[in-house]
């Protein structure tokens, strides 16, 4: 039977529609792929040196160690929003006198394949082989490798148990940052936490078993959730459920536009996809700390500085933007009939995308913290992102072809990404880096910041024209485009 199994996995794979992008996307997510293997490994085998270099009198398997409670936690997060669900053609199957069990088992231990579990191990491979070579205890370094390979796996199957709950996503967000917080103002030391319970695993051969049990139960309850549900009545009933209703009258105070606006914010709220990049865009926010609490960047890249404030407040233009107006293909052959103005399908995305990146902004204000030269940047970027960006987007947008199916999986899903959306990265990051790494170092930071803030002004101050031509370009492609969507 696993046999069988196998044999339509290997159909299903080389039938899938991964096979039917376009080469360059292919040749693109192969290269990010690529590109991740070979920074783990990288890291694996080069870390514990780095380490010992910058902390000549630490254990670098200790400081490992004491950061492993954050990466558990930030994997976690990750697949959350990238792995998907184990998936297999169940209804064909529940016909065939194929025991429910065998079925349960073949799906959840192919999850145990998956590049997100494989990944992980570029790193810690490579990193017990230099442990062994720097002459540490072979049976301690294995026993502490094989540990991770059980949490990894562990973090698999409870992905899949909290995959579809949203509370329990912003519990895990809410709790690593709120772990980064107390950490870095030394409220509670969370890192000598972690080097006590991993360094468990190194120093205690019967530890192995505490992540054992982890993943067992983890098994265990995917496989009773699954059983529960493997069930031809549940394969083939139509299941409907109330939809969710808001008061959004306070809208029609912004005139025409309301009608356009009100249907995004349902279609945003009511998606699996759109709310995820609306979602996604509030931890987007957090994309800063990673650079502006890094002194490196300030004194070497400075460059880099701006690329991450663009995200701070641009996480929803960026990716919501970017699949104008692929958002409405399902019914846009519907909407093209209607006597209804272009331009105020335009103009309201349009304002989202602002009211939006506005609202990040206000919410970017901590960021002082930082500094005031931090926030000026972030500022600025905000100023770009509206002025710029958005309008950018819009006629980016009057280029793609590709459908986008809102039901499905928001993470993890390539459906609708063209070339477009990697060429679409070099004007909207590179121009505002370029005008800044220019005026920096041969004006001043100020000029800089001026520099970029004043794109985004001007752009503001030509909107009319530009969204003529925008519009314009819309309606001469508008059939191209309702053909392309209806390409299923």
């Amino acid at each position: 039977m696993i046999k069988h199994f196998l044999s339509l996995e290997k159909k299903q794979f080389f039938r899938s529609m991964f096979w039917q992008k376009s080469i360059a996307v292919n040749i693109i997510l192969g290269f990010f792929a690529l590109y991740f293997i070979v920074i783990f490994l990288g890291i694996g085998f080069g870390g514990f040196f780095i380490l010992k270099k910058q902390f000549p009198d630490q254990d670098p398997l200790k400081i490992i160690n004491s950061f492993l409670l954050f990466y558990i936690l930030g994997d976690l997060i990750f697949r959350y929003m990238l792995q998907k669900l184990p998936v297999i053609n169940i209804k064909p199957l529940l016909l065939l006198p194929i025991k429910k069990s065998k079925i349960i088992n073949f799906v959840l231990v192919k999850s145990m394949f998956s590049f997100f579990n494989i990944l992980s191990l570029f790193f810690f491979i490579p990193f017990a082989i230099v442990l062994i070579n720097q002459n540490y205890e072979v049976i301690n370094v294995l026993n502490w490798l094989f540990g991770f390979i059980l949490i990894g796996l562990g973090i698999n199957f409870l992905n899949f148990l909290i995959n579809k709950n949203n509370t329990a996503f912003w519990v895990l967000a809410t709790s690593l940052v709120s772990m980064y917080v107390l950490q870095y103002f030394n409220i509670i030391n969370f890192k000598n936490v972690s080097s006590l319970l991993f360094n468990g695993l190194y120093n205690n051969s019967f530890a192995v078993i505490v992540p054992a049990i982890i993943l067992a139960l983890c098994y265990f309850l995917n496989y009773k959730q699954l059983s529960a549900k493997l069930y031809l009545d549940d394969a083939v009933n139509q299941k409907s459920k109330e939809a969710a209703t808001a008061d959004l009258s306070f809208l029609d105070k912004i005139g025409p536009l309301a009608v356009f606006i009100k249907n995004d914010i349902r279609q945003i709220w009511r998606n699996k996809r759109s709310k995820t990049v609306f979602l996604m865009s509030f931890l987007f926010l957090f994309y800063g700390v990673i650079f502006f609490s890094n002194k490196t960047y300030e004194e070497k890249m400075p460059a880099f500085l701006i690329f991450a404030s663009l995200f701070v407040t641009g996480g929803f233009a960026l990716n919501y933007g970017q699949f104008i107006p692929a958002w409405d293909s399902a019914h846009y052959r519907m909407l093209m009939t209607q006597n209804l103005s272009y331009r105020k399908f335009l103009e309201s995305k349009w304002l989202l995308m602002v009211v939006v990146t506005f609202g990040l902004y206000i919410l970017s204000i901590p960021y002082l913290y930082y500094g005031v030269d931090k926030f000026l940047m972030i500022t600025a970027g905000a100023i770009f992102n509206i002025g710029f960006n958005t309008l950018f987007l819009l006629f980016a947008g009057s280029f793609n072809r590709k459908r986008i199916d809102l039901n499905a999986s928001g993470f993890g899903n390539t459906q609708g990404i063209s070339a477009t959306q990697f060429l679409i990265i070099i004007p909207i990051m590179g121009i505002p880096m370029f005008l800044f790494w220019i005026f920096n170092t041969y004006v001043s930071f100020n000029a800089g910041i001026i520099a970029i803030a004043s794109v985004g002004i001007i752009s503001l101050l030509l909107k009319k024209p530009i969204m003529n031509f925008i519009e314009k370009k819309y309606i001469t492609d508008k059939y191209a485009t309702i053909h392309a969507f209806n390409q299923k």
